[in-house]
Formats: structure tokens, sequence, C-alpha cells
């Protein structure tokens, strides 16, 4: 009877250690990183992240990081229910949130900008490369603009401005500087918007338009590019024309691309800076 008893404590005692939650991970800022890696129930899944939230509560974690693929779409429904909201959404999956502390959230925004590019290419005889484009704001105007794209995730500026040049005008490029940026806001879906207008040399000369998304592509001089009546009429084109003028009769110096690593990574990215390194 007694050996009955002491089996019997020790199977309580098990129980009350023992509490199912969520597969996680923790971060190094309290955070944590919710792991669902196979199919499952929207009951049960609630009452794992219930219980899950009470102990991280009682552990001090922060913030929540909830990241559901397109197999686990059941279980966005019943996450909101409990709290979480969107943080964001690529292809894959959508990324969840929930902050713990009975405080204001401290947790970092979704990408607040979209990056682009302007390729100013310029060849010998001083002319540079333009487009008409067949879609878009500029479709049936009848204007030469600077070829332009958007830079892609994990892509370098530079590298973003040589390939958009390649496939809207099939014209080789060696970058060489960004010449200026420009920030605007509200441009795409609520986000904020960084143009780089970059300096590329040409490294072929033979145009070979890209048929989808261009009306057309030349070699202009540089003064008619600036001089059409919708460059003159916009200062950011305006002002862009005039650097770029600049920049052709060497009388301006833009911001060259330096290798180097940053204080977290050792992953290479570039320094835009017009300091001139001693040889």
């Amino acid at each position: 009877m007694a050996m009955n008893m002491e089996n019997s404590s020790k199977d309580l005692v098990n129980e009350v250690d023992h509490v199912d939650m969520l597969d996680a991970s923790f971060d190094a800022y309290e955070g944590v990183i919710i792991n669902i890696k196979n199919d499952m129930d929207e009951n049960v899944f609630t009452a794992l992240l219930q219980t899950s939230i009470s102990q991280w509560r009682q552990q001090g974690k922060k913030g929540v990081w909830l990241k559901l693929s397109l197999e686990h779409v059941n279980l966005v429904k019943p996450a909101v229910k409990e709290g979480f909201w969107y943080h964001h959404a690529e292809p894959t999956y959508a990324m969840l949130v929930y902050w713990i502390p009975e405080t204001n959230h401290t947790l970092p925004p979704n990408a607040s900008h979209r990056v682009g590019v302007a390729s100013f290419v310029v060849n010998n005889n001083g002319e540079v490369l333009v487009v008409q484009e067949k879609s878009g704001a500029f479709k049936g105007t009848g204007v030469w603009k600077l070829p332009t794209g958007t830079v892609e995730e994990g892509e370098d500026i530079s590298a973003a401005a040589i390939r958009e040049v390649k496939e809207e005008a099939g014209i080789d490029t060696e970058f060489m500087e960004v010449l200026a940026f420009r920030q605007s806001h509200k441009s795409f879906f609520s986000k904020s918007d960084l143009m780089f207008v970059c300096m590329l040399k040409p490294t072929s000369l033979d145009i070979e338009k890209q048929d989808s998304e261009i009306e057309a592509a030349q070699w202009m001089p540089v003064e008619e590019y600036a001089n059409q009546a919708f460059v003159k009429k916009h200062k950011s084109f305006d002002y862009i024309a005039k650097i770029c003028i600049a920049k052709k009769d060497n009388k301006y110096v833009g911001f060259s691309p330096l290798l180097t690593t940053t204080a977290s990574s050792a992953k290479k990215s570039y320094l835009y800076s017009n300091y001139q390194l001693e040889q």
C-alpha cells in the first residue's frame, strides 16, 4: 500500500512538472520564435498557444513571432483570436506577432521602404542610354527616361543597376558610382521609396530591347535628354539631368562602392562613398 502511494505521488509530480507547449526558440531580445513544423488541429493549437504564452509570461519573455507557411494557414484565425496581428507576408508564409508585457510593444516594424535604381549609362560620345516604357505612368507619353527597376531581395544596388540595364536594353555595363538618391513616401502600398541614381560605363553598345516592357531604346545626347519638356517641368527629373550632365563634364563626384563588412556579420557588403583610398 505504501509503495502504491509512493508511485502515485511520483506520477502526480511528473504530471505537474510536464507542461505541453509549442516548439519554440528564443532570440537575444527576450523574444520567442514559434516553430510550426507539422499540421495541427486548430483547437489543439489554441490550447498549446494559451499554455505557452502563460509560461513565457512567467519567464519574462516579450515579443512572440509566429511564422505560418501556406500549409498552416488554418492557424491564422485562432492566432488572431488570441491577440496576434499581422507583421508581414512573403510568397510562402505570413508572419504574425504578439506582445506579452502590459506595455507598448517595441517590436521592429515591417520593412518601410522599397529600393529602386535609375541607371545613367553614358558612352564615349557623350550619349546616354534611354528607354520608352510600354506600361505604367510613362506609357504612350513619348518620354525618354533612364532605365529603372527595383532592387531584389539580397541584391546590391550596384548589381541591380547592372541587371536592369541588361534586361531592358541588352547593354553590358560596369558600375561606376551612385550619383544621387531620392526619398519619397506613400508610393507603393503605403511604403516609402528610395531611388538611387547610378552611373554605369557601357562595355557593349548594341541595343537589344526587352520587348515585353520596353517600347523603344536608343543612345541620345545627354543634353537632348535633359531638354525634354517633361524633364524640364518636373524638378526631380531636372535636378537628376543636371547632375548627369555635370558628371559627364567631370564637374561632379559621386559615391563609389567600397567593399567591406558590417559589425554584426562577416558577409561582404558595400559602403558607398567619395572617399579616395590611398594606393
